[in-house]
């Protein structure tokens, strides 16, 4: 839980920092799909945005050792911000050309990359806390959630 839970809080702290703010923009604006978040917050804004929510999200999978609910919602969080970064490894370059390109990642796919194994953990967390709810009789279907 600790690999998962250590790396959102502090990545998010950091996403308050100038330095976070300006290292997301060409990741923010090479990628379609989260542009828009500087046109609605700016870019300390979406910044600080996203770090909410990653802080937040370690908060709730800290509660998720007492609480499936918790795990729950911070597993389906979790999961949704490694997906959205995950999805960054489409839009950037990530091959690192001056040894050859492909399999070789450069700088931004190394820092991207790690997140698919935090989207398994997340997806982990997510899994099992549905099962404890489910095994603890709270909720026998999804309708009960």
């Amino acid at each position: 839980m600790a690999g998962l839970v250590l790396p959102l809080f502090l990545i998010g702290i950091v996403k308050f920092t100038p330095f976070e703010v300006e290292a997301l923009r060409p990741l923010i604006t090479a990628t379609p799909w989260l542009a828009w978040l500087y046109v609605v917050f700016g870019a300390t804004g979406t910044s600080a945005l996203l770090g909410l929510v990653e802080i937040a999200t370690a908060g709730l999978l800290v509660l998720s050792i007492r609480s499936p609910r918790a795990g729950i919602v911070g597993g389906a969080l979790a999961a949704l911000t490694f997906v959205t970064t995950v999805s960054i490894l489409l839009t950037v370059p990530i091959w690192e050309d001056t040894v050859g390109g492909f399999p070789w990642i450069n700088a931004t796919g190394q820092f991207l990359i790690k997140d698919i194994g935090l989207l398994g953990l997340s997806l982990g967390v997510f899994g099992d806390s549905l099962a404890r709810l489910q095994t603890n009789g709270v909720a026998t279907n999804a309708a009960d959630l």
